[in-house]
């Protein structure tokens, strides 16, 4: 079936009337065929476009695409609520309800984070397999050919790591095949990475070392080797900590985990060697430093990104909604704060002497301090990462006060004291902790009521060099080499402005993974590949209240237990190491089994 492009701008002609043959046999004037698009250079480009956009996992795994279903909306934030990182405080409205499935609440009908890629994959196909008879200069085919098969790779990426093995389909299927091939069944999850790992490399090297200009957000050759750097990182972890199972359709033998650790040591190794990246260090404040690796577009780190612009989505543009969801009080609908931050995120940033950061819960509730007693000598980092109570922003400091203490002991809610109000202006009720990573201060969050919040011009960061030294401390350490895992563990952490480690350990690399990487999308799909999430995401979390001392003007700390809620209580079992296809693609193709517990 041929795929057919709507124009943009119809164009107008007079109505006729006459039913004359002529008439009736011309082409149709608002459709351009197949055959039209790749005789161009502008559709064969647009139609490359199209691609990026119908991958709205770009965006922080988002699963569909627009201002209410892609990065433009909440969720964008999707990924870090059903983790151990934040679950939003829309309170009284929740927009979306992805947060409800990490309360074992995902079950064989799915809804979480589903993303079945196949017509995206068929649109890839179908390029492929047209482009090479266009009038495009052969230089131009071979590196569009290179970029179309880096986002057929990333798209598989995408898929495996939701449901383990999945079909491989890399031509486009026509209605006269066998059903065997009309209804594949899925391949192993092995040969799923096989083929992610083996596109990369007869591609990598025909895209360009460097994009620039207009070409920014394409892949570059070291885009799509960080690619291979992260899955052949994530298939080495499943062989040495999963379980095969559907003979192989999940989970990979763990005699293949050394092989697959090499494949993403030695991705690494090039991207590190080539000297085009290096962390972003050029701000003598650690804390504004780690800040703007989000904010300065096209820096030192950045290898891959998505594309933004301060233009609503709705309107044409490029924005996404991070400031006026995340961002602290005023916001157009009195609310902000969409996304807040668990306090055992917060306490796992070490103090820049490298001693834990967790709290003395008992002893920071005996006593009145001020914050930066409480948040003394922290990796700054954490400042970098979270908003809390005095946490500077628009020339003011935040004020998440949740009472005020009285001189005779007694705490006030409601009111006033000496003429400062009983509570805060910013959301006191929630976790206490908002998300201050990819915040722009500039940005107007008093617009944007109406659909008009997909204004953040921030690039939205898919790989950056940060996440290739932490993927090369993992392999390396898997591997063995731990001089070379601590090295690159260490330059990270001299980057953050907190002390180097002598040695270090599995648990400390994934914990500077945990740290370095927050609130980016990496957590939910870490644990799940390190197969811990059973224990790390099944927990009862923290929040933190400041009570106002009246007469120190410091505050008495609280520590609010199962802050999800009584009757929201964290569970991620077994079965959920991978989410299930769902009744309606296995009853559409008998061949496709479901996975394992559902």
């Amino acid at each position: 079936m041929k795929k057919i492009i709507s124009l943009i701008v119809l164009i107008s002609f007079a109505a006729c009337y006459s039913c004359n043959k002529e008439v009736l046999n011309k082409k149709p004037l608002n459709i351009i065929s197949d055959a039209d698009v790749f005789k161009d250079p502008a559709l064969i480009n647009a139609y490359l476009t199209q691609v990026y956009y119908d991958m709205p996992i770009l965006g922080n795994d988002c699963s569909g695409s627009g201002s209410f279903d892609g990065d433009g909306s909440w969720h964008a934030f999707d990924i870090n609520d059903v983790s151990d990182e934040s679950f939003p405080q829309f309170r009284d409205w929740n927009p979306s309800n992805a947060f409800t499935y990490k309360y074992g609440n995902l079950n064989i009908n799915g809804g979480l984070l589903d993303w079945w890629g196949y017509n995206t994959v068929r649109e890839i196909n179908q390029f492929l397999e047209k482009l090479p008879a266009s009038p495009l200069p052969a230089d131009q085919v071979k590196a569009k050919i290179a970029e179309a098969r880096f986002l057929r790779a990333f798209c598989y990426f995408s898929m495996v790591k939701r449901y383990g093995g999945v079909p491989l389909i890399s031509s486009v299927q026509g209605i006269n095949e066998p059903q065997s091939a009309l209804f594949p069944a899925r391949d192993t999850e092995q040969k799923v990475y096989d083929f992610i790992i083996s596109e990369i490399d007869a591609c990598a090297n025909d895209l360009p070392e460097v994009v620039t200009g207009d070409n920014l957000g394409r892949p570059s050759k070291y885009a799509a080797i960080a690619l291979k750097s992260r899955a052949a990182l994530y298939a080495g972890s499943i062989a040495q900590f999963g379980t095969v199972q559907l003979n192989g359709v999940v989970g990979i033998p763990a005699s293949a985990a050394k092989t697959y650790y090499q494949e993403s040591y030695d991705a690494s190794q090039v991207i590190i060697k080539s000297g085009k990246y290096a962390l972003y260090n050029l701000d003598a404040n650690k804390a504004t430093n780690f800040r703007n690796i989000f904010l300065v577009k096209n820096n030192s780190e950045v290898i891959f990104a998505k594309r933004h612009d301060n233009v609503n989505e709705a309107t044409g543009g490029n924005g996404w909604g991070v400031d006026f969801f995340n961002c602290p009080r005023p916001q157009a609908w009195g609310r902000g704060l969409y996304d807040q931050a668990y306090l055992e995120l917060a306490e796992s940033f070490e103090h820049i002497d490298g001693t834990p950061g967790t709290l003395d819960r008992t002893a920071v509730q005996s006593k009145i301090m001020s914050t930066d007693e409480l948040w003394a000598n922290k990796d700054p980092r954490f400042f970098a990462t979270f908003y809390t109570q005095n946490t500077s922003w628009k020339g003011t400091k935040l004020d998440f006060h949740a009472g005020i203490k009285l001189p005779d002991g007694s705490i006030i809610t409601s009111g006033a004291y000496n003429g400062t109000a009983a509570t805060g202006d910013q959301d006191y009720q929630g976790t206490g902790l908002g998300v201050l990573k990819y915040l722009d201060e500039s940005h107007d969050n008093m617009a944007g009521a109406n659909s008009g919040w997909a204004t953040s011009a921030q690039d939205w960061l898919i790989f950056r060099y940060a996440e290739i030294l932490l993927n090369n401390a993992e392999a390396a350490f898997e591997l063995g080499n731990t001089a070379d895992a601590l090295n690159s563990i260490n330059q990270i952490r001299s980057r953050a402005g907190i002390a180097a480690l002598g040695s270090v350990t599995r648990d400390q690399i994934h914990h500077e993974r945990k740290v370095e990487l927050a609130f980016e999308g990496q957590r939910y799909w870490d644990v799940r590949r390190w197969r811990t999430a059973v224990h790390d995401l099944s927990v009862r979390w923290s929040g933190i209240r400041y009570i106002l001392d009246g007469a120190s003007g410091k505050y008495q700390i609280q520590i609010i237990n199962n802050v999800d809620g009584a009757s929201n209580i964290p569970q991620f079992r077994a079965e959920n190491y991978y989410l299930p296809l769902t009744v309606g693609r296995t009853s559409n193709n008998k061949n496709l089994v479901e996975n394992p517990g559902y």
